[in-house]
């Protein structure tokens, strides 16, 4: 009677032990490039629209400023005194996606975040945004001056869902996470885009670059 016991109860731990390595192997075994698709096939079947996406559960991040780049042209003064001008500036940013690809604007992808974010925060969501003005900019003898511009910024993250008609790498639905990062509205969680004047001494080539010059085109020289 022990005897039994022992036998179903040892061939109990063997059946236990053995799905065990069953499982342990199925988890082991890479899966074939040829069942996986990478993130690039299935975020470009929801831009051409082969698969039928949307984007779930969107979260936005916190808004915060973004890098200051520059927006004019450069602003040389070669007389001896300090000289102010007006000065016009242009700046459109643009959004990327966690891989570092741009959202087209007019784009399915856009249009598709826009879509989820306008549901869940009725407010729309803009993949970019330009803007353009001018100022008036002082610039010291012998510098030269250009107009920097920084963009308020957000991420929104989410997950794509990709469903497809017919078993597409053996399944009518994939998930990719992703995360867009893009201009947000000035004034969005109290920050406001910022638009700064910067200068710098001339080289030695641009101060040489004055004095071959003459006349009136000496003491402002307005370059791209």
């Amino acid at each position: 009677m022990a005897n039994n016991r022992r036998m179903r109860y040892g061939g109990h731990m063997l059946a236990l032990s053995a799905a065990a390595l069953g499982m342990v192997a199925a988890m082991a075994a890479p899966a074939s490039a040829d069942d996986q698709p990478t993130r690039a096939q299935l975020i470009a079947d929801c831009d051409s629209g082969t698969g039928k996406c949307t984007f779930n559960d969107p979260q936005l991040g916190e808004a915060y400023l973004g890098d200051f780049h520059r927006v004019s042209d450069s602003l040389y003064n070669c007389s001896t005194s300090p000289a102010t001008q007006s000065m016009t500036w242009s700046d459109t940013v643009g959004s990327t996606d966690s891989a570092g690809v741009s959202v087209t604007v007019g784009g399915k992808i856009a249009d598709i975040i826009d879509l989820s974010v306008t549901a869940t925060y009725s407010h729309t969501w803009s993949s970019t945004h330009s803007e353009t003005s001018s100022i008036n900019m002082t610039v010291k003898p012998g510098e030269v001056g250009w107009i920097s511009r920084a963009q308020v910024m957000q991420t929104v993250s989410g997950t794509w869902q990709t469903h497809y008609d017919d078993r597409k790498w053996g399944h009518y639905f994939w998930f990719v996470p992703d995360v867009i990062t893009g201009p947000a509205p000035n004034g969005t969680d109290g920050q406001s885009n910022a638009v700064v004047v910067k200068s710098r001494k001339m080289t030695a080539k641009e101060k040489q670059s004055c004095s071959s010059r003459s006349g009136r085109a000496k003491t402002l020289v307005v370059e791209g």
